[in-house]
């Protein structure tokens, strides 16, 4: 039995490819709505249950009173990770747990001006969120060795795959082609993650991974490449500068970060061979299923 604390978009996915390996799937979501909705399209195997980071209801203490194996995607917020905030107790005493994986991310190395970093490289969080993960982190690795459980955190690079990506910003007229010289961007297929979770849990994976493509690229790249595959012109240049002053803070902060990312632990230690090593793989597989 697998739980998905927190069914968004990644783990999602990932219960869509790998659902056969379970018996029992239960995913939490924070509305009676979305879980309606889930329940009345999901197959036999899954089960959307309530979860607000607050209370646990009952059915949800039963299900993890049963759980093998636990997925976590829930963000963490200023007093910590919410999962382990209100779940620590029955997450103790369930006896059949054997493995967790957390999904966190690259900006918990903050910004390294461009250079390569590993796992082996010391974090070092510039935006709140990325420090408020790499305690979540820290957190469950703590839990795990407590409980004699592997936890495998994976630290995610920037997320596209089906209805999230290039050729969808291009064909709704979102799309911009914004240039800063030197910036550069790791990214990764939400079926890569699907690939690399699947992985930590069949190893029982303990420690951390990064889970990002082969090839750091300036962030306008996939954008022109989405525009040619669609036989399209893409968007017009802007600098940086200029569109700086409308971004959000959080979008604004990922610009003001810039690190490539090795991925070489995932491949080696974990057998992980990426289905889409770079955004071209990926925007073309995208591009054909439209």
């Amino acid at each position: 039995m697998l739980i998905c604390f927190g069914l968004g978009y990644s783990a999602q996915h990932f219960v869509e490819i790998f659902a056969e390996k379970f018996d029992r799937i239960v995913g939490t979501v924070r509305s009676a709505e979305r879980a309606a909705t889930l329940n009345a399209a999901a197959s036999g195997t899954l089960k959307a249950l309530i979860f607000g980071g607050t209370v646990v209801a009952p059915d949800l203490q039963s299900a993890i009173a049963e759980v093998d194996a636990v997925l976590i995607s829930v963000p963490p917020d200023e007093n910590g990770d919410p999962v382990l905030r209100a779940c620590r107790d029955v997450l103790t005493h369930a006896q059949r747990l054997r493995a967790i994986v957390y999904l966190s991310t690259i900006g918990v190395y903050g910004d390294r001006g461009g250079a390569w970093v590993d796992e082996t490289t010391p974090p070092r969080p510039g935006a709140a969120r990325s420090r408020e993960r790499l305690a979540a982190e820290q957190a469950w690795i703590d839990f795990g060795a407590r409980r004699g459980i592997a936890v495998a955190i994976l630290r995610l690079a920037g997320i596209y795959g089906p209805g999230q990506n290039a050729l969808v910003q291009i064909a709704s007229g979102k799309a911009r082609r914004i240039v800063k010289p030197g910036q550069v961007f790791n990214r990764i297929h939400v079926g890569d993650i699907a690939q690399a979770i699947d992985a930590a849990f069949a190893h029982r994976a303990f420690g951390i991974f990064n889970v990002t493509d082969d090839e750091p690229t300036p962030p306008a790249d996939p954008i022109v490449y989405a525009a040619q595959l669609m036989g399209v012109e893409p968007p017009p240049e802007i600098p940086f500068e200029q569109a700086a002053p409308s971004m959000s803070p959080m979008a604004l902060s990922f610009w003001q970060e810039c690190r490539r990312v090795r991925n070489d632990k995932l491949k080696r230690d974990l057998g992980v061979s990426l289905r889409y090593p770079t955004y071209r793989e990926g925007l073309r597989a995208l591009f054909e299923k439209r």
